[in-house]
């Protein structure tokens, strides 16, 4: 692996550093913008996951354009959108505003998690293809420590200085964006044309420098001997449609991408980074300690990131997303089981020290317990409104729940890092790598598409099933999804483990 190949690798996937970056923000901002817009379960749902549904349309169609236009174009724009998103977002002034704003965020990180993989393994050798694709995870997981660490330290500063208060702090968190999102830009235009997108175009002699610049000349002999036979082979496909991804050939590859796809946001995950502030509120540790808590969170995920990075070239695909996928169905039950066991109880003190403008409606609760979360907290925004819960929500569930927060924290972080050592970068490695060169935009676009699809539809969900399923019911779905995933690819998963792109071809495209 050469500096160039890592720098480039690096500047292509900082578009996922800014899809986590995104993902990490809005967990803390919605614990200003929930009360000040007055949102329900359905518009909290809708801002957190309007850009995932943004992005399904983005995934659709950026694969196939990018095999038309260049990957290298459409990554400018993706930078451009982000940043414009970002700036957009910290002016909202309204739901409306704020989620259109979003939108047009979902549109380039849909792009970006689309075109940072399949760039990545087309300038990369069979050697190291797995390491690199897996920065585009790493840059994801970074984005999310920095977000956290972000909003710890805006919260902080809305709470000891004059310069900031609830109205204005949410602005300046969702605003930062724009910094990273200029960087992006600008290093965009440093990175060369893919290669093999250039020899598919019939520019074979700007390809082969590319190559050579890449891998040095020797290799770049090997690599251009493969792609020009790989595409000679295929020269007889024409056309690239969506519904040649399920001819027989491709079907085995296209079912195994698919699955991959909806298992990766189907066990929960982005309801974890997107809520992470609002579930950290459910164990009853405080807002403070739910901020401070998703740091260590993406600290979390950065480490095992890292650990799967060293791994993924040497210990194998399958392997790592079996353990890990083992350890997210054991993780979310435990998460389960911590919330099953939890009691809710004010007492006069503990509704005392909670300093509502107006507590009295509360004492009627004042020695009552509950065993369902759900009914709880349904009481609770009877008395005192849905406002005024949300804005208190971390204060109140501190003052009331009795539960074994350790377990259900240890779930969570359980939970977090079997999925960065796995499902996370080892779906985008494996996506990369099973398709043919001729049809790896279109199909990773389709897979991509269902994956967004999939996330949307949790995040969109999650505050629902938090007030009507209550937590223990919800993490344990999410669990019995994780062990179904289990037993499926115990079956079914291939390993691609140090085989070249078109040597996986002939593998498995019958």
């Amino acid at each position: 692996m050469t500096k160039k190949t890592l720098f480039i690798a690096f500047v292509v996937s900082l578009g996922g550093f800014l899809f986590g970056f995104d993902a990490g923000i809005i967990s803390g901002v919605m614990s200003y913008v929930g009360p000040e817009f007055n949102l329900n379960d359905t518009q909290t749902g809708w801002v957190v996951s309007s850009p995932s549904f943004a992005a399904m349309i983005a995934m659709l169609v950026s694969g196939k354009l990018s095999d038309q236009i260049g990957r290298k174009k459409i990554l400018i724009v993706v930078a451009f959108l982000y940043a414009f998103s970002a700036i957009a977002s910290a002016y909202s002034i309204s739901y409306e505003t704020l989620y259109i704003a979003r939108m047009i965020g979902g549109l380039a990180f849909g792009a970006a998690l689309i075109l940072a993989p399949t760039y990545i393994a087309e300038i990369s050798n069979s050697k190291n293809r797995g390491t690199l694709v897996s920065v585009q995870q790493l840059n994801i997981v970074l984005g999310f420590f920095a977000a956290f660490l972000s909003n710890y330290y805006f919260n902080d500063l809305n709470s000891s200085s004059q310069f900031f208060s609830d109205v204005t702090v949410w602005r300046w968190m969702l605003g930062v964006e724009f910094l990273p999102a200029i960087i992006y830009f600008i290093l965009l235009f440093f990175i060369p044309k893919s290669p093999r997108w250039l020899f598919n175009q019939n520019r074979a002699e700007e390809a082969k420098k590319v190559l050579i610049q890449l891998h040095g000349s020797q290799q770049s002999k090997i690599e251009t001997e493969a792609i020009i036979k790989n595409i000679n082979a295929n020269k007889g496909i024409i056309k690239t449609s969506f519904k040649e991804l399920f001819s027989p050939a491709l079907r085995y590859i296209m079912g195994i991408g698919l699955l991959l796809g909806i298992l990766q946001q189907a066990t929960g995950i982005n309801a974890i980074y997107f809520y992470a502030t609002s579930i950290f509120k459910q164990t009853g540790i405080g807002t403070d300690a739910a901020f401070s808590s998703g740091v260590l969170l993406s600290l979390t995920t950065v480490v095992f990131t890292l650990i799967a990075m060293y791994l993924v070239d040497r210990m194998g695909r399958r392997p790592l997303l079996l353990v890990g996928i083992t350890g997210i169905a054991i993780s979310l039950l435990t998460c389960a089981y911590g919330f099953n066991q939890a009691k809710y109880q004010l007492t006069e003190h503990g509704i005392n020290s909670l300093n509502l403008v107006d507590s009295s409606e509360l004492l009627k609760f004042q020695g009552l317990e509950f065993e369902s979360d759900v009914e709880f907290k349904n009481k609770i925004k009877s008395a005192i409104g849905n406002q005024m819960y949300a804005k208190n929500e971390g204060s109140i569930l501190e003052a009331a729940t009795k539960m074994n927060s350790t377990l259900v924290l240890l779930g969570i972080f359980g939970f977090i890092a079997c999925f960065a050592f796995s499902l996370g970068p080892i779906m985008w490695v494996m996506l990369s790598e099973l398709f043919p060169n001729k049809y790896r935009g279109i199909a990773i676009g389709a897979i991509g598409f269902v994956n967004s699809f999939t996330s949307w539809t949790i995040q969109q969900i999650f505050p629902w099933e938090l007030s009507n399923l209550g937590s223990a019911l919800t993490f344990l779905i999410y669990g019995l999804i994780a062990l179904f995933g289990v037993l499926i690819f115990i079956k079914f998963l291939p390993e691609t483990k140090g085989k070249s792109l078109e040597e996986i071809e002939l593998e498995f495209v019958k």
